[in-house]
């Protein structure tokens, strides 16, 4: 879809045309009447392709990465990011983005206050820095959605809050790779010498643009960080968690190899007296049961006994290691728990 639009401000001095969600038409229109080479429009359209500026023959490209506007309700917490091409000839600017997004929208609906889109050169500095702003608005609304997980998590670790995670984590690094790209173009756009800002407002608007966006990166950095402890966490609590399963599992194994020693003497071809009794494999199977909650009882309090009398060690003054300290707590706290 392609559209003129002229009525950003009543001192616009260009046509902007705004190229989204392309089909063949569409391409064949930049390609034969705006002159676009289709190398060009191939490099914008690449999903992979990074930000920056070049300089052409008779224009200027600028490609910058901004957030999507695809809102999928399966996958609610992913954002991504697409390629923005801005192509600025003498008399228009002309915006190519095969997609849609927030950015470019919020421009067209008039929802942009006090940016310098008078000019070409403002239009782009404005397009940059309402970018950085709609990344911090992401990058906070998956901050929040990480802590309700979180809190979801804390009560039962299930898979499906795992995968919440693991969808937050990627959507960082998307957003965290365009930043980034951006925060090159913007670097570049101060220093090149064929992209002239027109007054001192366009040049405070991109000082600010560039601050916004390096805010930007420090949140990401940061939320990112601490999900990637998050999940480490979380890992080791799953670990944990399955080791005193095992050790469940363990005694269980260890009580039930006394009976199965017993039945497995009985038999044998031996004469045991009683043996031709009409009760006798109930007095077997009671021998069986004592046996084994004797053993468990046994191997139970072998392990207790142990962490007790290190428990007692620690009171009467022997000194220990912080590792052997904490390692004992955490065995207390498990047989609190088991009791």
């Amino acid at each position: 879809m392609i559209t003129k639009r002229t009525d950003l401000t009543p001192n616009q001095n260009y046509t902007w045309i705004d190229a989204r969600d392309l089909d063949k038409d569409d391409i064949s229109i930049l390609t034969d009447e705006y002159l676009i080479s289709s190398e060009l429009l191939a490099d914008i359209m690449d999903a992979d392709e990074q930000s920056r500026i070049e300089k052409e023959d008779d224009c200027t490209v600028i490609i910058c990465r901004l957030p999507s506007a695809d809102e999928d309700e399966e996958k609610p917490l992913e954002r991504t990011t697409i390629p923005l091409g801005m192509i600025l000839f003498p008399d228009k600017i002309i915006t190519i983005c095969h997609g849609d997004s927030i950015v470019i929208d919020d421009f067209a609906r008039h929802r942009v206050r006090r940016c310098p889109v008078e000019t070409k050169e403002g239009f782009v500095i404005s397009i940059l820095g309402r970018a950085a702003l709609v990344y911090i608005r992401f990058l906070k609304y998956i901050n929040r959605q990480k802590d309700l997980v979180e809190e979801q998590l804390h009560e039962s670790i299930m898979n499906y809050e795992l995968i919440q995670l693991l969808q937050i984590q990627k959507s960082l690094v998307y957003l965290t790779t365009g930043l980034t790209d951006n925060e090159v173009l913007l670097e570049r756009i101060q220093k090149t010498p064929y992209f002239h800002l027109n007054s001192e407002d366009e040049a405070e608007f991109l000082e600010d643009s560039i601050i916004d966006n390096k805010q930007a990166i420090a949140m990401a950095n940061i939320y990112s960080d601490i999900l990637t402890g998050t999940m480490d966490a979380f890992a080791s609590v799953i670990g944990n968690n399955m080791n005193v399963i095992m050790k469940r599992l363990t005694t269980i194994s260890l009580s039930l190899m006394f009976p199965t020693f017993i039945t497995g003497f009985f038999g044998m071809n031996v004469l045991i007296p009683g043996m031709d009794g009409k009760w006798a494999w109930l007095f077997l199977l009671a021998l069986c049961a004592i046996v084994a909650i004797i053993g468990t009882i046994v191997i139970s309090d072998k392990r207790n006994r142990s962490i007790r009398k290190a428990l007692k060690e620690k009171r009467s003054g022997k000194e220990r290691t912080p590792s052997e300290i904490k390692y004992l707590r955490r065995k207390k706290q498990t047989l609190e728990g088991e009791d």
